[in-house]
C-alpha cells in the first residue's frame, strides 16, 4: 500500500474514531468512575472489538468485489448514509450527549469486558467499516495489505482513546469539553457528511 493512500487511511480512521459517541461514553465513564488507568483498559480492550469487526469487513469486501459487484456498490451506499445519517445526528446533538457519561464506581475488570462489549455489541461498526474500507480495499489485495488495514484500524481507534482517558483525567479538561460539546458535535457531523459524499464519490484506490 503506498504511503500517500495509507495516510488517506489513517486520517479517515482518525475521523470514525473521534466521532461523539457510545464508544467515547464508555471511556468517559470509566475514566472519571475508575480513574485514568480503568479508562485506558476499556479503550485498549474496545479496540480488539473494533479490529475483529475490521477483520471481518475486509475479508467481506474483497469476497463481494469478486463476486457480487452490485451488491458491494448497494452495500457502499448504504454505508454512505449511515455516516450521513451519523453527521446530522451530531449536527443536531447540541450539548447533550457523549459528554455527560454518568460518573460511577467502575473496576477494571468492567472497564475491560464493558470495551469488548461496547464494540461487538454495537453491529453498525459493520457499515461503518463497509463505508471507509471500501475505498481502500480491491479484489486483488494481498493479505499484508489486509493486515494493515486493520493493525491501522485498531491502533488508532485504541490510541485515540487512550489519549482521551489520559488528557480527561484532569478534572479541568471534561468541564471544558462540555461546555464545547455543540462545536464538537457540528465539526464532526460535518467531516461525517463530507466523507460520506466521498464515499459515494468512489473508491481511492
Amino acid at each position: 500500500m503506498p504511503f500517500t493512500l495509507w495516510l488517506s487511511l489513517a486520517a479517515i480512521c482518525a475521523m470514525g474514531a473521534m466521532s461523539p459517541g457510545p464508544s467515547l461514553a464508555l471511556v468517559l465513564r470509566h475514566t472519571l468512575g475508575g480513574g485514568r488507568f480503568s479508562g485506558m483498559i476499556a479503550a485498549i480492550f474496545h479496540a480488539f472489538g473494533v479490529g475483529f469487526y475490521a477483520l471481518l469487513t475486509v475479508w467481506g469486501l474483497g469476497a463481494l468485489i469478486t463476486r457480487f459487484p452490485l451488491l458491494f456498490q448497494l452495500i457502499t451506499w448504504g454505508g454512505a448514509a449511515y455516516l450521513a445519517w451519523l453527521g446530522i445526528k451530531a449536527l443536531r446533538a447540541g450539548k447533550a450527549g457523549a459528554l455527560q457519561p454518568n460518573a460511577i464506581t467502575t473496576t477494571r475488570g468492567q472497564a475491560a469486558k464493558e470495551g469488548v462489549l461496547v464494540a461487538l455489541g454495537n453491529p453498525k461498526l459493520i457499515l461503518f467499516f463497509v463505508a471507509l474500507l471500501s475505498q481502500f480495499v480491491t479484489s486483488d489485495m494481498s493479505a499484508l495489505a489486509k493486515v494493515i488495514i486493520v493493525l491501522t484500524a485498531m491502533i488508532i481507534d485504541g490510541g485515540w482513546y487512550v489519549l482521551v482517558a489520559a488528557v480527561l483525567s484532569h478534572s479541568k479538561i471534561l468541564p471544558w469539553l462540555q461546555q464545547h460539546a455543540h462545536w464538537i458535535n457540528r465539526v464532526t457531523g460535518v467531516l461525517l457528511i463530507a466523507l460520506a459524499l466521498r464515499v459515494v464519490a468512489g473508491p481511492l484506490v
